[in-house]
């Protein structure tokens, strides 16, 4: 199994980058874990709602370049569907039943995602109503395919 994250900005806190990197080796016993950043667009405070559009677009476009065909695309979205962990193991399980070998996640920049990323995802998902900073999403993703890898072998785990 191949997840990629495609993610908008760098990590810029040492703490989320060492929590991504101590997830990313967990889950290397139970698949290849890519992680593809595209930069970010800097967003002036009280940007007018055409400029955030514009800087969505570029965002978007950027994204959108590193999307294969072969991806099964899931776009983290305050709109998408909520799981919890079981249901979200059983739903990734699910997928690759069905023949998705390679799932993408997409996490935004800071304005969210544009239209053209949220139409190409096949589904959109939510792990939460709260905003949270970027490289903590990421670890919080990381977490939860991990938790999902353990839960599907019938492992132990947190509950």
């Amino acid at each position: 199994m191949k997840y990629t994250i495609l993610c908008v900005g760098k990590l810029k806190d040492k703490f989320f980058a060492d929590a991504v990197k101590e997830y990313g080796k967990r889950m290397s016993r139970y698949g290849k874990v890519e992680i593809i950043e595209v930069a970010d667009e800097k967003t002036p405070e009280h940007a007018p709602a055409a400029l955030e559009e514009q800087i969505r677009k570029k965002e978007g476009e950027r994204l959108l370049k590193h999307i294969r065909e072969s991806m099964y695309v899931m776009a983290l979205d305050l709109k998408g569907r909520e799981y919890d962990s079981v249901s979200f193991a059983e739903h990734l399980s699910e997928k690759m039943l069905q023949g998705n070998s390679h799932i993408a996640f997409i996490i935004g920049g800071s304005l969210g995602l544009h239209p053209a990323v949220l139409e190409r995802a096949q589904e959109t998902v939510c792990f939460s109503r709260m905003t949270f900073p970027h490289g903590l999403m990421r670890v919080i993703l990381l977490e939860q395919l991990y938790r999902a890898c353990r839960i599907q072998k019938g492992e132990p785990y947190h509950k």
